[in-house]
């Protein structure tokens, strides 16, 4: 759960905190303590215990390393007669930063709360606290609370309000034998339900996911758990789609006297007209030359700008109502660099079906060797033989490209890449430890993912053989700074990729906020969203940053970040092509965009382009999408503003059209979260 608070709803100020508290001085689990285990299909990513202090308080203790994004937290939650939390202490860090945080009640009844972000206080009332972070199974708590209120729910501090919604039963196997479960929706903390499961006294039991928090002794549960859960999100979904996806929806539009961006050819074409009919884009001319059929839905674009559907090229699909708020957000295709093959096949069964507002796009799957470090959702693999043949069952199902990542042994790339070659797949990926993006571009590599990636080719080589590890985020975080983006080596680098035609997918969005944030303000990724979100959801995106390595200072970070960006300028001045993409929930894409033309040399035509026509091309779908051109796909987006001089107003979307429906993009934010227009 990403916890958030919105700033127009309580005065704070940012508290001074102390430096994190280090691994060895936070709490260690007694013998006999309750032991949840945080685990993927893939692998083991971590542990959380739970016990009773001396005091009556309970102590939570959560370790987890997941490819080097760590996590050493502690906590002691002292609970009121009514079951609410009325103290909770939480020390340690995350991939965040810092992740200390204070909430204790007072003798009259006042609440206070103290985070990296800020501090405030409020009357606790019937109210409960809503921690930003701590470990994980510290939100048992608060769901024990909402569950025993049913539906009516219970209001949140710092904002909000929450209830839950309880469904079907199952049965599971452990240590203890069998067990009946009950899976539950929480509303209210995020911006869609999202599912909990139950013990049989209706108490907190655990989650399911990419990766699961269960009781030890019950792992093996959670494949099922989860897709029980997703059949029930899949049933909500569908719902919606039937609504949205109607006949009505897909009779011909006319946009008129609309500014017209011309992706094909990078320019912005005042006052043109526009005919959708048929799902296709029927006519394009002169602001009022086309004659719209009968009964045709008609819409004035004046003061609005049209704009191919745009593409996030790195988003890993999975969660039904993240698809549909891309949708409604102006993604109408993405590339997903990483979904369960068997989770891709039923997304796109279902989005044909028409039970599934979602973009279109391509898939790829992730092979990685068996390790504990291995990515969560991979195909892993141990030896060459297996990597080809993981190869092989990627093509079998249609889909469309191979990722590897950082555990991959360095000699299995050439030979898994050339089987993908064969096949017609794509290859792309993190670098292996021990390689250099170079180094994985001879050995077949079509494309690179993440600029951290491709600052490695800069690397030491202490980073460079860790790079499966929190080397490489540490490694670039700390000598990015100091890295010449002009010498002779890393000149003869961009060239070799643009004479090789390798696509780079920077997701610069992911960086920003942590090297560049301190906890107190909102990161320009989700400074527009702030007020239109839920309150949780707001608060968890104000982070503390990415934690400091010894000896280095917030401004060393930014200073890095600023050479991740100004990687991004040279690539793009030596023509390599760049694709934009998040690895977040999509709404950071507009950000990225905005930093390809402000810092890092793209006009804003071709910061467009690459989330439109350079994408289709990438996974050719530039015949039928990614463009506003007679005979395509209606895969538009209408906005308030003007795109050429703002490309901010991206965020401004009125209407989307996917697959030819026109959709009410103010209607479908708020189905997923989102309650107004973002600024």
């Amino acid at each position: 759960m990403r916890r958030l608070i919105l700033a127009a709803l309580l005065s704070a100020s940012v508290p001074a905190l102390a430096a994190p508290t280090p691994k060895e001085q936070l709490m260690q689990p007694p013998a006999g303590a309750r032991h949840y285990v945080l685990a993927s299909d893939a692998a083991k990513h971590g542990d959380i215990w739970s016990w009773k202090v001396p005091d009556g308080s309970i102590a939570y203790r959560m370790s987890m390393s997941l490819r080097g994004w760590i996590t050493e937290e502690d906590a002691t939650v002292k609970l009121g007669a009514d079951g609410r939390p009325v103290a909770i202490k939480i020390r340690g860090y995350n991939d965040e930063g810092d992740a200390t945080e204070d909430f204790a009640v007072d003798a009259s009844g006042k609440a206070t709360w103290k985070t990296t972000s800020g501090e405030a206080s409020a009357p606790f009332g019937n109210k409960i606290y809503d921690t930003k972070g701590g470990p994980r199974l510290i939100n048992e708590n608060l769901i024990n609370v909402l569950v025993a209120a049913g539906e009516k729910g219970v209001d949140i501090l710092p904002s909000g309000r929450g209830s839950v919604t309880r469904g079907e039963k199952t049965t599971i196997t452990g240590p203890g034998g069998p067990k009946t479960i009950q899976l539950a929706f929480v509303k209210g903390l995020d911006f869609n339900p999202f599912p909990v499961w139950l013990d049989e006294r209706g108490k907190f039991f655990g989650t399911a996911g990419i990766i699961s928090m269960v009781p030890e002794g019950y792992e093996k549960n959670a494949p099922k758990l989860r897709d029980l859960q997703d059949a029930a999100t899949a049933k909500m979904v569908r719902d919606l789609a039937h609504q949205v996806l109607t006949p009505a929806a897909r009779a011909p539009t006319l946009i008129d006297h609309v500014l017209l961006f011309d992706a094909d050819a990078g320019q912005f074409l005042p006052d043109r007209a526009v005919l959708v009919q048929n799902g296709k884009i029927a006519a394009v001319g002169a602001g009022g030359s086309l004659k719209a059929p009968a009964g045709a839905t008609r819409i004035d674009g004046t003061g609005k700008s049209l704009v191919p559907g745009l593409w996030d090229s790195h988003q890993h699909i999975g969660d039904d109502w993240n698809m549909v708020q891309n949708v409604a957000t102006g993604i109408v295709n993405v590339r997903s660099p990483g979904t369960v093959l068997e989770k891709a096949l039923d997304i796109i069964k279902r989005r044909k079906a028409g039970d599934l507002i979602a973009p279109d796009g391509k898939i790829s799957v992730i092979v990685d060797r068996k390790d504990p470090l291995a990515a969560q959702g991979a195909l892993t693999v141990s030896s060459e033989a297996e990597t080809v043949a993981a190869v092989d069952k990627i093509a079998k199902a249609g889909l469309w490209g191979v990722k590897f990542y950082t555990s991959m042994t360095p000699s299995w790339i050439a030979p898994g890449a050339a089987e993908a070659h064969k096949l017609g797949l794509h290859v792309h990926g993190h670098v292996p430890a021990g390689m250099r993006p170079l180094d994985a571009v001879r050995a077949g590599y079509d494309e690179v993912t993440h600029i951290n990636f491709i600052m490695m080719q800069a690397m030491p080589q202490s980073v460079v053989d860790k790079a499966n590890t929190s080397a490489r985020l540490d490694g670039p975080a700390r000598y990015g700074k100091d890295v010449d983006l002009d010498s002779p080596a890393m000149k003869a680098f961009y060239a070799e990729l643009a004479q090789r035609k390798t696509i780079v997918d920077p997701t610069l969005t992911v960086w920003e906020p942590l090297m560049t944030s301190d906890g107190t303000k909102a990161p320009p990724e989700y400074a527009p969203y702030m007020d239109v979100v839920p309150a949780s959801v707001a608060r968890g995106f104000m982070i503390a940053g990415y934690p400091l390595g010894e000896g280095l200072t917030r401004d060393d970070y930014r200073k890095s970040f600023d050479k991740m960006v100004g990687l991004v300028e040279r690539l793009h001045k030596a023509g390599v092509r760049v694709v934009a993409g998040t690895d977040g929930y999509g709404l950071e894409l507009v950000r990225e965009l905005e930093l390809y033309n402000q810092q890092a040399g793209f006009t804003p035509a071709e910061a467009i382009q690459s989330a439109t026509i350079v994408p289709a091309r990438m996974v050719g779908m530039d015949k039928t999408t990614g463009s506003i051109a007679p005979g395509k796909d209606a895969d538009m987006i209408l906005v308030e503003g003007d795109v050429s001089k703002n490309l901010g107003a991206l965020r401004h979307i009125t209407t989307v059209f996917n697959d030819g429906y026109r959709i009410d993009a103010d209607a479908l934010r708020k189905a997923t979260g989102i309650t107004g227009m973002p600024k």
